[in-house]
């Protein structure tokens, strides 16, 4: 039996999440936990605390050499990061 007015699950739980004012935290958590799979293993194993305030994305890294190469590669990231969630998170990347 199927009913006239159905509506995919995916579009119901964005819709939820929209009114209640959730679609940004959860965008934002799912930014934060893609950084090793979008950077790689060896990247993310010298990264330390990372959190996004004011639409930047805060990340510390352990290795001044690295972080000197992911500050010339930002804009690359902060796309790929974004592309990642399909939405537009953050703004820019700050490496600490």
């Amino acid at each position: 039996m199927r009913k006239n007015k159905t509506e995919n699950l995916n579009q119901l739980i964005h819709l939820f999440l929209r009114e209640q004012g959730l679609e940004t935290p959860y965008n934002e958590y799912k930014l934060v936990s893609a950084w090793p799979e979008v950077v790689g293993q060896a990247i993310s194993s010298y990264t330390g605390n990372i959190f996004i305030k004011n639409q930047i994305l805060h990340v510390e890294i352990k290795s001044p050499a690295l972080r000197q190469e992911l500050l010339m590669r930002r804009t690359v990231l902060k796309d790929r990061l974004n592309q990642h969630v399909g939405a537009q998170v953050i703004t820019d990347i700050a490496f600490h």
